[in-house]
């Protein structure tokens, strides 16, 4: 970061810092504005914003109090995200799960987990390490090439497309979806985004998921995500509402996809910025494991969540007022430097790298994450076994957006073992 910039973060009213502006995660100049934010006001308060009012939580332990403290923080009165939902006259909103207290998360919650059960993940692995090999095998070794789509998306898409049993020609159409989901002006400063488009090719989504709900429906249960909603009592008639219905669906996709996807992208990015972690791992590849824990706490998919408070509450020494609209910034309580010793380095043996937010904590706990560390583990385990280097060789180029960390081109060239 340049003497100006770093002027910049010093000299700006403390009261006026704004963390949600989406131009700082695409220039990836997140950092010192967050590490002030640490340092002076760990529960801090913007009056006004694109966003309107909101408390920044950005230490560790207040961010893991706001999460685990469903009863005063809600997920329920105004959604998951900084931004206010946007709906335009006759348009359905969409709510899910993620969005919803207790006692009406769990229910909804427990009628998907099973396929991302210990037993269904021993299930899935050789179906994840087979089309590992098989993007891997058929890259353009010695050519430059975006690996964010020949691996990164390629692979999330695969997978979303198993989850589902959606039509595997048509998964790219997966991605889309979920990359419209978050694809609002305040979350990614894009004025020019047609939301009625947008809203759309929403529904383009959901009637593509009617019809496969209509399939199933006159199916024996099987192990697909949409039959194991079908087949449970708490969800079965969620095609009723159509709120729900799109909502579900569309958190179930960017849940499969963004934490998977960004972090297989961030991984490649961390090894190549810190080369003395890539031969840590070369000389030995059993780190993977940790590693994997690693780079979902470096990447942090997920930059933030939002609750509101349903009553006042004080936290770090703020008082917090009911109806007042608080932030978690994960990727900054996942540099905390109280917890993580030199946070801003990809450490792949780093003894508490589980201890990341990225995940989240309390009802709401990321269900997928076990399979998101799968892929990511057999994907390293394979890339291992076949390239010595995978060399980002230009600029990587990142997407504006204030809730998906997100990466758009990463120039690789491979060297083979």
């Amino acid at each position: 970061m340049n003497t100006t910039a770093n002027d910049q973060v010093a000299t700006t009213p403390l009261e006026e810092i704004d963390v949600s502006r989406p131009e700082l995660y695409q220039n990836d100049t997140w950092r010192p504005w967050f590490n002030r934010l640490r340092n002076e006001a760990p529960v801090h308060y913007l009056a006004d914003s694109v966003n309107g009012a909101f408390w920044s939580v950005t230490n560790h332990k207040y961010i893991k109090e706001v999460d685990c403290n469903h009863q005063v923080f809600s997920s329920e009165a105004k959604g998951i995200a900084i931004v206010e939902p946007y709906v335009a006259e006759g348009e359905i909103q969409g709510k899910s799960f993620i969005g919803l207290d207790e006692p009406h998360h769990t229910p909804q919650r427990k009628a998907v987990a099973p396929s991302v059960a210990p037993n269904n993940l021993k299930e899935l692995e050789p179906i994840i390490r087979e089309r590992a090999i098989d993007i891997l095998e058929n890259l353009p070794v010695g050519e430059t090439f975006n690996w964010v789509q020949e691996v990164s998306i390629e692979l999330t898409a695969r997978m979303l497309a198993t989850l589902f049993d959606f039509p595997c020609e048509e998964r790219r159409k997966l991605v889309h979806w979920s990359d419209l989901a978050t694809a609002v002006p305040e979350v990614t400063g894009d004025d020019s985004i047609d939301m009625r488009a947008r809203y759309d090719e929403l529904m383009q989504a959901a009637g593509a998921f009617y019809q496969l709900w209509t399939e199933r429906a006159k199916q024996p249960p099987k192990f697909d995500l949409i039959s194991m909603l079908i087949h449970n009592k708490e969800t079965s008639k969620m095609n009723e509402d159509p709120e729900l219905f799109l909502g579900n669906l569309l958190l179930l996709i960017v849940g499969g996809n963004d934490t998977t996807r960004n972090s297989i992208s961030g991984g490649v990015i961390g090894l190549n910025q810190f080369p003395d972690e890539y031969q840590k791992l070369r000389e030995n590849p059993k780190l993977i494991p940790n590693m994997v824990a690693e780079t979902i706490r470096w990447q942090t998919p997920v930059i933030h969540m939002r609750r509101t408070a349903l009553a006042d509450i004080e936290l770090g020494g703020q008082q917090i007022s009911e109806g007042d609209k608080v932030i978690m910034w994960y990727l900054s309580g996942n540099r905390d430097e109280t917890v993580f010793e030199n946070p801003d380095k990809l450490i792949i043996d780093r003894p508490n790298a589980r201890n990341h937010l990225a995940f989240g904590f309390g009802v709401h706990r990321c269900m997928g994450n076990r399979l998101a560390e799968l892929q990511l583990r057999i994907l390293w385990e394979e890339i291992m076994a076949r390239f010595h280097t995978v060399e980002v060789v230009d600029d990587i180029e990142r997407l504006p957006n204030n809730f998906i960390r997100g990466i758009k081109d990463v120039p690789v060239r491979l060297h083979p073992l």
